[in-house]
């Protein structure tokens, strides 16, 4: 018995060295670090996990994404300033995110930038005036291979919003941003600068009366908890930029960077409708809780536009000089196209 046991033993103790010895079976050539913010279950991360998988079939396992969701990796800027060093390969930011790195990218601050149809959005970040943008961060030491739609922003209040002349006298939080401010300006409203994790104490407490998010981030921020009013207006586009650290892309073959970028542009269907089912629940949570829904007619989203969108292009412009207005330009010329004005 004490033969068989130990020659056994020998055979298993050989087989464990020759596996540990020999070399990883289709080890990738290239792997990526991608952070991000949002949690494992919303939608970008889940879009990412399929990119991965479709990135390590296309290209036999040569190049792998290891994913790293809610800024396991630092925050927003931290992962930023890490693909531009080259410490991180690759982060997905929110546009909003990105304004002080790239001023250019504010022009997605604008209100009623995109069309509301989903699939005239993409075409027109899809097009020349979305590669135009991407362009804008080769200056910045990023590589930039697309835009992903990630939902658009809503107004809540304490006060009633259900027409423009509603926000007159109000008070909303706003990001850190000239261009939204002079957004609720143009509604006769007071934009209040306010740090994201402050927002439901001031909702609660009235230091302001409202804000815009997603609805998907209202519901899980409770923000609907401090809010009476809901205008589902669709009227701030909440894009990601896909940023590349410049040597790590440009280390992979070409026929690798093909199908990375085709695999971002493919699951957008998908990312879209994850997002959209999302939005979907939050909105019925929202009315569950009480809180007065409007959704706006094409006319009011029209007339919402007439009135804030010369506002915040003039801020826009104002803030990035020749360069903005090209862009401006550049997407005023294509949004005709794509929306068909």
């Amino acid at each position: 018995m004490f033969k068989i046991s130990s020659f056994t033993s020998m055979l298993a103790a050989s087989a464990v060295a020759a596996a540990l010895l020999a070399p990883a079976a289709h080890a990738a050539q290239f792997v990526a670090k991608i952070g991000h913010l949002e949690s494992a279950a919303q939608s970008r991360n889940v879009a990412l996990e399929k990119v991965a998988e479709l990135v390590k079939e296309r290209t036999g396992g040569e190049v792998e994404f290891q994913i790293y969701p809610a800024g396991q990796l630092g925050t927003q800027r931290e992962m930023t300033e890490g693909v531009q060093l080259g410490t991180l390969e690759a982060t997905i930011s929110p546009a909003a995110f990105l304004g002080g790195f790239n001023p250019a990218i504010s022009i997605l601050d604008i209100p009623y930038l995109l069309p509301d149809d989903d699939t005239k959005s993409v075409d027109l970040t899809n097009g020349p005036f979305g590669k135009a943008l991407c362009d804008s961060f080769s200056s910045k030491g990023v590589t930039c291979i697309g835009l992903w739609p990630n939902g658009k922003k809503n107004f809540t209040s304490n006060k009633p919003i259900g027409t423009p002349e509603d926000f007159a006298g109000q008070k909303f939080r706003v990001m850190d941003s000239k261009i939204l401010v002079d957004q609720f300006k143009s509604l006769g409203a007071q934009a209040n600068p306010i740090p994201f994790g402050e927002l439901y104490t001031s909702l609660q407490t009235g230091v302001v009366d409202g804000e815009e998010n997603p609805l998907d981030t209202i519901k899980n921020m409770k923000f609907y908890e401090v809010q009476k009013y809901l205008l589902v207006s669709n009227h701030g586009a909440m894009e990601d930029v896909i940023l590349f650290n410049p040597t790590f892309w440009s280390s992979l073959p070409e026929k690798d960077q093909k199908i990375i970028t085709d695999a971002f542009q493919e699951v957008i269907p998908e990312l879209v409708a994850h997002k959209k089912a999302a939005v979907t629940a939050a909105l019925e949570t929202i009315k569950e809780a009480g809180v007065d829904v409007k959704v706006a007619s094409d006319e009011e989203k029209a007339k919402l536009r007439e009135i804030m969108y010369p506002a915040a292009k003039d801020a826009y412009v104002a803030q990035t000089g020749e360069e903005g207005q090209k862009l401006i330009d550049l997407y005023e010329a294509e949004y005709k196209k794509v929306a068909g004005q």
